[in-house]
Parts: structure tokens; sequence; C-alpha cells
């Protein structure tokens, strides 16, 4: 390899200059090429992720601080991993769901990041680092933060049991999942996830269709409709998952959904526009309703 810092073959010198200040944004891609940067260039930083959290007036202030420009990549989530697995030279920064870790990190395409070097690392909620709210113990069915924040090394390939230096990726956006509704549209309570395959809303909802995610939505669905209780909804059985995925091709044979979604933006649109008046929604899609002067919830259930 060249030793120039400015050859855009260096990939690891380049990464180890420019992402000094860049680690603690989501995490950190561990091999492949670094940003374009060539003599006399502004540096780019190629930052992979859904559209959710990509705000521009983030990226203006990041670049008035640095110097250096973000560059988006936006893709939804089941692509966010595809990259990850088989294109790591793709992007520098990856924002990605803690869910999708156990696919990414076995590759080591994703560099562990120091915490030393992570200002507030510290103070990260121990909801994610311990598992405990209030020092309290709470449930960890599925993939809960704890059990793959840590990494045993920095370029390890494995999940560590324990708190160490290395953390595979840092929180920056959490929410409790809910429906989302149009208010002005129902003109009702709402009161139950059971709701969303309710035939009063026949042609009017809509399911988020990223299967890690969406599952979840559904199987909170069965257990409000009494149909069945989990005793552990992020590791079903086949037989469950049978059951819940039997129970959405049945709403869906009934003409229940308008959609199933992929994109946050898609999400937005079916809400805003009416076509969709209650469906599986992340609390910023609301938010990007309301600011369209529009009545839209996110449902505490």
């Amino acid at each position: 390899m060249n030793d120039d810092i400015f050859s855009p073959t260096n990939a690891s010198l380049q990464r180890r200059a420019l992402l000094k200040g860049g680690a603690g944004l989501a995490g950190i891609l561990a091999a492949g090429m670094a940003p374009a940067v060539h003599a006399q260039e502004a540096i780019v930083l190629r930052y992979l992720g859904t559209a959710v959290n990509q705000d521009k007036a983030i990226a203006d202030k990041f670049k008035a601080d640095t110097g250096i420009t973000v560059q988006y990549v936006a893709v939804q989530t089941d692509d966010v991993t595809k990259r990850a697995v088989t294109a790591p030279n793709s992007f520098d920064l990856i924002d990605t769901e803690f869910f999708s870790l156990k696919k990414i990190v076995p590759t080591g395409n994703l560099k562990g990041i120091d915490t030393k070097r992570i200002k507030n690392a510290d103070k990260i909620t121990p909801l994610f680092t311990k598992g405990t709210v209030n020092g309290k113990a709470v449930g960890d069915q599925g993939t809960a933060p704890k059990k793959v924040i840590y990494l045993e090394g920095e370029k390890s390939k494995v999940f560590a049991s324990a708190p160490t230096q290395f953390m595979s990726l840092i929180p920056t956006v959490y929410n409790a999942d809910t429906l989302g509704i149009r208010p002005d549209l129902i003109k009702r309570p709402i009161t139950s996830w059971a709701e969303l395959l309710n035939p009063e809303f026949k042609g009017k909802t809509a399911l988020l269709n990223i299967p890690s995610i969406g599952i979840m939505d559904a199987a909170m669905v069965v257990e409000a409709m009494g149909k069945y209780k989990y005793p552990d909804k992020g590791n079903m059985t086949k037989a469950e998952i049978d059951l819940t995925i039997r129970t959405l091709i049945e709403a869906k044979k009934a003409g229940q959904f308008r959609a199933l979604w992929k994109d946050f933006n898609e999400s937005v649109n079916l809400m805003a526009s009416g076509e969709v008046v209650i469906q599986s929604m992340w609390s910023p899609a609301v938010t990007a309703v309301r600011t369209k002067g529009i009545d839209c919830v996110f449902q505490p259930l």
C-alpha cells in the first residue's frame, strides 16, 4: 500500500485520520475503501442508513464544525444489512439496528468503537448496556441491546457477554414501536393492537414489511386479538411463525391492508394522504406527518 494519506488506495490510513471525530455516529466500517480523498479535495463521509435518521440539518452542522461533507446513502432496512455484508466498500459509517448485528458482526466488516474515545459513553442508558431501568431488569426477548452492544475486541467477530472497551454501535435514536393513527378520520379511541385487523378499517391499514420488525407488530396483534400468547416473540417456534403469518395472509386476502411498506417516506405519504388511517409507524414518521399540518398520533398501547 502507498503510505500517502491522500492516496485513494490507502484505506487504513485515510480511515484512521478521518474517523477520529466521527466514531460516535453509529457504526464504523472495519475494512475496504475509505472515503474518496485526494490532495486539496473535500473529504466526503458516506453515511449508510435509512431515511428516518438522515437529517440535513445535522449534516450541515457537522460540515460547519469539521469541514467534512456527510453523503447520506439512503436505503431500506434490509438493504442496509445487505450492503454491510456484501458491499462494505460502498460506505464508511453505518446506521443500523441492533437486531441486524447478528448478521453483520460475524463478517468482520464492522469495526468496534473504542468507548475511551467517546466522551459520553458512560452516560448511555443502562437499558442498552445492562438491560436495566432504574436498577431493575427489563424483558430481553429477541435481540436485547445488551446482548449485542459489546464486542470482545476492536476487530472481533464475536459479541461479548459483559461490558468491554469496544461497542458495536453507539445508540443514537430509539423508540417503542406502536401504531400511528389519523384521529381526525377514525373519530374514536384506539386502545388495542387488534384494531389493525379490525374490518372497520378494511383497505385503510398498513403494516411494516421489514420481517424482523413487522412480525413483532403482527405478534402484538395476534396477542391483542386473544388468539395466542407468545412465550418469546423474538424467538418464535415454527408453529408460532406459521400462526402469525397465517393470520396476516388471511387478513391480506380479505383486503385489510392498503399497503405493506418498507420505506420511511412511504409510511409518511400513506398516512398524510389519508389512504391509510392506522398502521405500523415510527415516531419520526408521525412527526413528519404533523409538520404537514395533519393530525397524526403515535398511539400509546
